[in-house]
């Protein structure tokens, strides 16, 4: 691009719009980053950072790449039991000199980690994105405090229930994917192995996984199929959080045990959705990244890596073409048919692994 005096505006300090946000900043564009908590919400559990991730990590910058080197866990086996905790398979990966592993994090630490490549001032928390409106020639953002924000391009990283979506492709309603997750992490000296990935089978699907995180902490995922109520339809998060006593009754008792030691407050719940594909990904100035351009199911873990997947290309389209319509045809052109293609074989394995799929009315 002739000019990087450009001003850009990112909704949404997740992984993706942060990492966007450190990418552009270092090529010299203006930016702003708006979130609507109080600050960033580095809650959450463990993320299997497949191979693809830690490489357009590196990619786009090699110094937040070796920082996740280093406080994470290469993931090194992947082991398979059925409900009786009897072995079906365990496959071990090993990986050639130099090359970049799969790695096991906790979320909170790649955010923090993101957060600290970000400029100064770069970020605007407790910003509630209201109305979003523009012309050929800019793009404004009005925030609920009365906050506004005018500049050349906005770019919306602001998750499945994108608010910023809706000046793209309006109306747009997440899937229900038939299931009910719980996810946590807990202290645990015992049960699963360094760099190990165990994951609980019943009938063709995943009923729980666990991985370690490095140190005495271990992530666990359990999930179980569920007809939504007609007071959740709608809703990322049910209303009733408790764990189903006698679908966790399920799992062998060393696997119930580390869950059952998990803090309720550290416990978190929700419904799994994807949204169906996009027929565009911006309109005018507007862009969609992430989540809310293509949240998909996590069978293919491939959620934080997409995003970081667009934030690159993005960046790489925005510095080498002619103007910003420019950069926005070419990045679409080029990204489209690739989260298409993931959310499709996402939501096919989901439903080939025993999940139901329900559409939010």
């Amino acid at each position: 691009m002739k000019s990087f005096n450009y001003r850009i505006g990112i909704i949404g300090a997740g992984t993706s719009g942060t990492y966007l946000a450190s990418l552009l900043a270092r090529q010299g564009f203006q930016v702003d980053l708006f979130e609507r908590s109080r600050q960033p919400r580095v809650e959450g559990c463990g993320i299997l950072v497949v191979q693809p991730g830690m490489i357009v990590l590196q990619q786009g910058s090699p110094d937040l790449c070796d920082r996740l080197l280093q406080v994470g866990e290469v993931v090194r086996t992947f082991e398979f039991r059925n409900l009786l905790g009897g072995k079906i398979n365990s496959e071990s990966i090993t990986y050639k000199k130099g090359e970049l592993p799969g790695m096991l994090l906790h979320r909170k630490v790649i955010l923090e980690v993101l957060l600290e490549a970000l400029p100064s001032g770069c970020l605007h928390c407790d910003a509630e994105l209201e109305t979003v409106t523009q012309t050929p020639e800019g793009v404004t953002a009005q925030f609920k405090d009365g906050r506004q924000w005018q500049g050349d391009l906005l770019v919306g990283a602001d998750g499945i229930v994108s608010k910023t979506r809706e000046a793209v492709v309006p109306g747009v309603k997440p899937c229900y994917l038939g299931d009910v997750v719980w996810r946590g992490v807990t202290i645990d000296r015992a049960f699963c192995p360094e760099g190990n990935f165990i994951v609980y089978v019943r009938g063709r699907g995943i009923y729980a996984n666990f991985f370690h995180l490095g140190g005495d902490r271990t992530h666990w995922g359990f999930f179980v199929e569920r007809e939504q109520g007609e007071n959740d339809r709608g809703r990322l998060r049910p209303q009733d959080i408790t764990l189903p006593t006698e679908e966790l009754a399920k799992l062998p008792k060393d696997a119930r045990d580390l869950i059952a030691s998990t803090p309720v407050d550290q416990i978190i719940c929700h419904y799994s959705y994807d949204i169906d594909p996009l027929p565009q990904l911006y309109q005018g100035r507007i862009i969609l990244i992430g989540d809310a351009a293509h949240a998909k199911s996590s069978t293919r873990a491939r959620g934080m890596t997409s995003g970081w997947e667009d934030a690159l290309l993005l960046t790489r389209h925005l510095v080498t073409a002619a103007d910003i319509p420019h950069a926005l045809a070419a990045f679409q052109t080029e990204r489209l048919p690739v989260v298409h293609e993931y959310q499709r074989s996402s939501r096919e394995q989901s439903l080939r692994i025993g999940r139901r799929r329900k559409r939010v009315a």
